[in-house]
């Protein structure tokens, strides 16, 4: 009797006990698809966040970006090679041959001269405009280049000397007395040489007088006309140049000392007939397709990484969403950022400028454009982002990533400790400028201050920036002596060093947290929950593993 009672109490406490957690079996079997849920989730977060080559062991996708990417590197490096030799010709010889207008109409003119041109007496002045006029007419019997003038109509281009001075003005330095009337005014004579015959000496019936005292400048413009040929060496149709000449007599100071200057503008276009043996323009069609190409290469790119970034967006909606609903909690901003590709978007900005820059180069190619220091600087900022972009790939590494981390972190305490240094520095310069300019050639203008003081941060030129300070005030040579040793103590042995320590504290941390394998974020903590490998086959979705058991030679597990 009593074993049956002590069964029936056994009995009944099981009972009890299955009733009492009846509840708890059926809320967690109403919670199993929530957990799947979550799992999936976390597992599609963990996908998201795989480099090229983990999600093709996950999912069997080839990685069409890496590829794309690996091709637009070649491909941009040669396009810019290709450009870069052909704008080194047309440099050199826009600098060579301004080099042959100064010694061909600069009386005098010397390669090794030290200092500026100038002049010093009206004599000279008179000499060296009739000097350029004479030489200009007399052009095809000295020049040893293909020089030649321009023509319009049959008639050549007229040489022009052009005046700039005050509208009035009486000084009398003596008695310390002037009146004169600030508005600028303009007088040109032109020298004009006919179709048939050049003149021999036309500089002698050209009769103008110069006033100095009111006397601004003097301008002489003339047109010559010149072919490139050195580029048919390197299999390119020569190009035909205009050079726009100005020669510069510059009297704004009015200190007795006149600097005459040459410059040029140049205008570049296909020559209207040419014949070159052996060539038929193929190498121009050839290079007209590959700058396609790569326009082609970096559109599919901006699509590519455009759609990428859309999904990144909307990723990060989808787990603000859930992270709200699950944890009742707000996803911080650093969190969100995790899911916007800083690469995808330095991708996107170097294939727009590449785009833009190849376009360019075809339009300088064929013609119809001369803007080479514009496509030059479109060119060379894409290819600079393209080799950075590089370093992306190296990230996947674990030894190489820890760069990318440290300059990631570090980016914003190196911006502000850069905000706060720039007060320093910026005072330091109109300091420098102010009080030293009058003295020191280094200090003369503010954007040489600027430089002088970043190149003393480097520890280049010091020894010269000190000697070259003019010891005619005392108070001056002194203050110089305390700004420039507090300058150099300061920055080279307290800023540098803080912007180092900064960066090696950042590097030290992230060091450590990669041996601790400790989550950074809460994002990272999520994630990691998710112990499935690439190769495990849960990445996929259904319409792989359908097409997968279709056709098992394309399943990559």
């Amino acid at each position: 009797m009593k074993k049956r009672y002590i069964t029936v109490h056994l009995w009944n406490i099981l009972a009890l006990n299955e009733i009492i957690n009846l509840p708890l079996l059926w809320s967690a079997a109403k919670q199993s698809p929530e957990s799947k849920m979550v799992e999936d989730f976390r597992r599609r977060l963990k996908y998201f966040f795989m480099n090229p080559c983990e999600k093709y062991r996950a999912r069997g996708r080839k990685p069409w970006k890496l590829m794309l990417q690996i091709l637009k590197i070649a491909i941009i490096t040669i396009q810019l090679v290709s450009f870069g030799l052909s704008n080194e010709m047309m440099v050199t010889f826009k600098d060579e041959n301004l080099v042959t207008f100064k010694h061909l109409f600069l009386k005098g003119y010397t390669d090794q001269r030290l200092g500026q041109y100038a002049l010093y007496t009206k004599r000279d002045v008179y000499d060296h405009i009739h000097y350029i006029i004479n030489r200009y007419i007399t052009l095809q019997n000295l020049t040893v280049g293909n020089h030649a003038y321009e023509r319009a109509g049959g008639v050549y281009t007229p040489l022009s000397v052009c005046q700039e001075f005050y509208r009035n003005g009486s000084i009398s330095p003596g008695n310390e007395t002037f009146d004169i009337d600030p508005h600028i005014e303009k007088g040109t004579k032109r020298t004009l040489m006919q179709h048939s015959s050049i003149p021999q000496r036309l500089a002698g019936h050209l009769n103008f007088s110069l006033d100095f005292k009111r006397l601004l400048s003097v301008n002489i413009y003339l047109t010559l006309k010149a072919i490139n040929l050195q580029t048919v060496r390197h299999h390119e149709l020569p190009d035909c140049y205009d050079f726009q000449i100005m020669i510069v007599f510059d009297n704004r100071a009015h200190s007795g000392r006149i600097k005459v200057d040459v410059d040029n503008d140049v205008s570049i276009y296909e020559c209207r007939d040419w014949n070159v043996a052996g060539t038929s323009g193929k190498n121009d069609h050839r290079l007209l397709l590959f700058d396609s190409l790569v326009i082609l290469a970096c559109f599919t790119s901006l699509i590519l990484c455009t759609r990428s970034i859309i999904n990144g967006i909307q990723l990060q909606f989808e787990y603000n969403i859930f992270f709200h609903a699950y944890y009742n909690k707000i996803v911080s901003w650093s969190d969100r950022m995790e899911f916007v590709n800083g690469w995808y978007i330095l991708i996107i900005v170097s294939d727009t400028l590449t785009i833009a820059g190849s376009a360019l180069k075809i339009g300088i190619q064929t013609k119809y454009l001369t803007n080479y220091d514009v496509c030059s600087i479109l060119l060379g900022t894409a290819t600079m982002l393209v080799w950075v972009g590089v370093i992306r790939y190296l990230g996947f590494f674990k030894k190489y990533n820890i760069l990318i981390l440290t300059l990631r972190a570090a980016f914003p305490n190196v911006i502000r400790f850069s905000c706060c240094a720039a007060m320093i520095y910026l005072g330091y310069c109109f300091c420098g400028w102010i009080v030293l300019g009058p003295y020191h050639d280094k200090f003369r203008t503010l954007d040489k201050v600027t430089e002088c003081l970043f190149s003393l941060i480097n520890g280049d030129d010091m020894y010269s920036t000190f000697q070259k300070m003019r010891a005619k005030s005392y108070m001056v040579w002194l203050f110089s002596r305390l700004y420039l040793y507090s300058f150099i103590s300061l920055f080279m042995y307290m800023v540098l060093s803080l912007f180092i320590a900064l960066i090696t504290d950042t590097y030290e941390t992230i060091k450590h947290h990669q041996q601790d394998k400790a989550p950074v974020s809460h994002l990272h903590a999520f994630i990691a929950e998710c112990r499935d490998q690439p190769e495990s086959g849960r990445y996929q979705t259904e319409e792989e593993k359908a097409s997968c058991c279709s056709f098992p030679c394309c399943c990559f597990t």
